[in-house]
């Protein structure tokens, strides 16, 4: 009875954090705009496939659900990250727990998840990744019991949330090729002289088929886009820096809970489980370090674990005599550094006050890719100027006849343009928009005729390449968007000098 109620206990504590990281989420939920992505994941619920241009179905199908049910406005939207985010920090703390953590590591590691700007700016707007996040840390919980037991049950459970995580996004195939390594280097290489880890596989398998075979039939659209992504707009990443934005993407107190953990796992096999999760991690962080453009982010998913790993260390060393006092002081100490770091991860600030912030702490914006930045990081630039581009669409499709507007379009340079389009101009009766762009170039122009089209941005000459009359209507601006989304014609172009589907082929941009 005992030990029902510490188990019980625990769960509360655990339970009250993750309830913190909700609460957070929900104070930021409205604070700025729909973020790119979003528009983008919105459209595409119009558009429901085995497969999009950059990522497998899962989120699009999820998004889908929850447009149906509870409409597409920011909390409706976000509450979806925000509660993945709760379970993941929750989670942490459990797996703290399984592997023999008492209540001061499991509440440990949960803090430094709920404190991790990446975590917290993963689950602050609707994407795959918060899934991806989520995914891993489930599928880590399972593998631990699979380890400890001789059910065949957990392995298959095992299969299942990999195959949903293949189909949430293709990087959930680094966790099957590190657990596959990890089994080979480690004791528990006598698994895979058992049926159970090669059932797993098969069942993960199946479930990404289904994408799979759209890849083919598209001509594997993925591959094209992470080949030219790569070469044209990420930038390099040297392998010291890649470790140093480890440090401060999961927030610099923390990484004395992860490294720890590496090293925890590694030198003790803690309970016998703890050395292949610290190899699982090694692996996929030399695959990212190795490929030389990875984003920090990208390693996120493989920290709970680490963070779980790391608690336990610290509470060992601290169980020992005349050391207890260092509970609350570590505890302090991981909440007094990270959290000034919450502003950058979360926009709890006015964007003024944030600019003011980030200056004050001698911060400058920076991003992972060849883009020119303006006074906000890229995550928050990018939650601007929607509302006034798409303010601009209208005035366009205002000027027109009625005759014109029956036959009209509007084509935005990328899938943040058309998405805005398709998401706020909807709500102001707009037409659909379409885009040479990822997987807006998939869905094509449809029946449109070309006869009228609402052009956001491109050069003049290359418009007047497609279309013998350009009238342009205004200019987009906007204090707080990206620098390139900012000085862009919206033009009302007609008579067109091409036959749009015979050109369209040649339009694709898969970046």
């Amino acid at each position: 009875m005992e030990a029902r109620n510490d188990r019980r206990g625990d769960l509360l504590v655990l339970a009250a954090i993750a309830l913190v990281q909700l609460l957070l989420q929900i104070w930021a939920m409205s604070q700025y705009g729909y973020f790119r992505d979003e528009l983008y994941y919105l459209a595409s619920t119009n558009h429901l496939s085995w497969g999009y241009v950059e990522h497998p179905p899962f989120s699009i199908a999820v998004l889908a659900l929850v447009r149906r049910l509870f409409g597409d406005s920011l909390p409706a939207l976000r509450m979806v990250p925000a509660l993945c985010g709760a379970a993941t920090v929750f989670l942490t703390g459990t797996i703290a727990r399984q592997l023999g953590g008492g209540r001061y590591a499991q509440v440990l590691a949960a803090l430094v998840a709920l404190l991790s700007p990446t975590f917290l700016g993963i689950d602050h707007y609707y994407s795959m990744n918060c899934f991806d996040i989520l995914l891993w840390t489930i599928a880590i919980s399972v593998l631990i019991r699979a380890l400890g037991s001789e059910s065949p049950r957990d392995w298959i459970v095992l299969g299942v949330v990999v195959g949903i995580g293949l189909l949430n996004k293709i990087s959930m195939s680094w966790f099957a090729g590190a657990l596959m390594l990890g089994l080979i280097l480690t004791g528990h290489r006598r698994r895979l002289a058992t049926p159970w880890p090669w059932v797993s596989a098969a069942i993960a398998g199946l479930i990404f088929l289904p994408h799979v075979v759209w890849q083919v039939q598209n001509g594997w659209p993925t591959l094209e886009f992470m080949h030219n992504a790569t070469a044209r707009k990420m930038v390099a990443v040297p392998f010291a820096k890649f470790v140093l934005e480890q440090v401060l993407s999961m927030g610099p107190g923390n990484a004395l809970i992860w490294v720890s953990g590496i090293f925890f796992g590694l030198l003790t096999d803690w309970k016998k489980r703890g050395r292949i999760l610290a190899l699982i991690y090694l692996a996929v962080s030399v695959l990212l370090a190795v490929g030389g453009r990875s984003r920090a982010s990208y390693l996120a998913v493989a920290y709970p674990m680490l963070f779980a790993l790391g608690a336990i260390a610290f509470e060992r060393f601290m169980g020992r005599s005349r050391r207890g006092w260092l509970r609350p002081v570590s505890i302090a100490f991981i909440v007094l550094l990270g959290a000034p770091t919450i502003p950058f991860a979360l926009p709890i600030l006015p964007v003024e006050t944030f600019i003011r912030y980030q200056a004050a702490l001698g911060m400058q914006p920076h991003t992972d890719e060849r883009q020119e930045m303006g006074s906000l990081p890229q995550q928050y630039a990018d939650m601007h100027g929607w509302d006034d581009m798409v303010a601009l669409v209208a005035k366009a499709y205002a000027r027109l006849t009625p005759e014109e507007r029956a036959r009209c379009r509007v084509f935005g340079q990328n899938y943040g343009e058309a998405g805005a389009v398709d998401v706020l101009g909807r709500k102001i009766g707009l037409p659909h928009a379409m885009s040479s762009h990822n997987s807006y170039w998939l869905w094509g122009p449809g029946d449109f005729d070309g006869s009228v089209l609402i052009i956001i941005g491109g050069g003049r000459s290359d418009n007047a390449q497609f279309f013998e009359e350009i009238e342009i209507v205004g200019q987009t601006n906007s204090r707080y968007a990206m620098p390139y989304e900012n000085g862009l014609d919206v033009s009302i172009a007609r008579k067109p000098r091409v036959n749009l589907r015979q050109a369209w082929p040649k339009l694709k941009s898969y970046i």
